[in-house]
């Protein structure tokens, strides 16, 4: 699905921040002699982060376009090599890791399969990563849905994922646990849970080219897709000054590898 579109995807989907990295090092003990294994590093937003830390990063990514993005966006980095397959399907070839990093990627991954595979390619003591980008609106703040929410029922109506972001302050008392994937059982330890703001601001047309970057738009048809963001590039330009902000509360939930399982 983002295979289609990987220029697109890195030039509009959301970093993450430094100080998430910072205090993922202080948790886990990360060092510049620590091998890291990204699982679905698109095309390195978070690689590029884990990679300016030092440490040895294998990035495994299903896309052959996404992945071949990524090698040259990294190009840079002699510490990291992209690997194309799905992580269930992914030959660790015997090699073990002292933390696994999944960013915006986890809820693609089979859990039947995953939570097994994260705990087996985990050296004992190792730490397990989920990151995220969560959309959130904050009371009283312009927010784009709310501005187009007649646009998006005109051109595609009654589709369930329609709905407005859910209220930062909600978002942020879901501090417990993996979050919406589901629970490894007793292959990891107790979650450590931060939450890291974030905001992004586009144009009426770049917003657009966003909203084409995510999975509920791109599986739309094309002929209903891009005439509906074309007219809600049309709407922030007209109704909210061409301004646009997307706001995120960015979970980290990690936890170490659990000696049982």
């Amino acid at each position: 699905m983002f295979n289609e579109v990987p220029e697109l995807y890195d030039r509009v989907r959301p970093g993450y921040p430094d100080e998430l990295f910072t205090d993922l090092v202080t948790v886990t003990g990360m060092h510049e002699g620590s091998s890291v294994l990204e699982a679905g590093c698109g095309t390195g937003q978070a690689t590029r982060s884990l990679a300016a830390l030092g440490c040895s990063v294998t990035a495994v990514e299903p896309g052959v376009d996404m992945a071949a993005l990524a090698r040259r966006r990294l190009a840079g980095f002699g510490n990291v090599e992209v690997e194309t397959s799905t992580f269930e399907e992914w030959d660790d070839r015997g090699r073990r890791f002292d933390v696994l990093v999944a960013a915006s990627s986890w809820h693609w991954v089979d859990p039947s399969i995953g939570w097994r595979r994260a705990h087996d390619v985990l050296r004992r003591g190792g730490w397990m990563a989920l990151l995220g980008n969560v959309v959130v609106r904050r009371q009283g703040e312009p927010e784009v849905y709310a501005e187009t929410a007649d646009l998006h029922e005109r051109f595609c109506p009654g589709n369930p994922d329609w709905g407005h972001p859910p209220l930062e302050d909600d978002v942020r008392t879901t501090d417990e646990g993996w979050g919406l994937v589901d629970d490894p059982g007793g292959l990891f330890g107790p979650t450590i849970v931060r939450w890291y703001p974030t905001v992004q601001w586009f144009s009426g047309d770049g917003f657009a080219d966003h909203l084409r970057s995510l999975s509920l738009y791109r599986r739309l048809d094309r002929d209903v897709r891009e005439p509906l963001l074309d007219a809600v590039a049309e709407r922030i330009r007209t109704r909210m000054g061409d301004r646009a902000s997307r706001r995120y509360r960015v979970p980290c939930r990690k936890a170490r590898r659990s000696r049982r399982g």
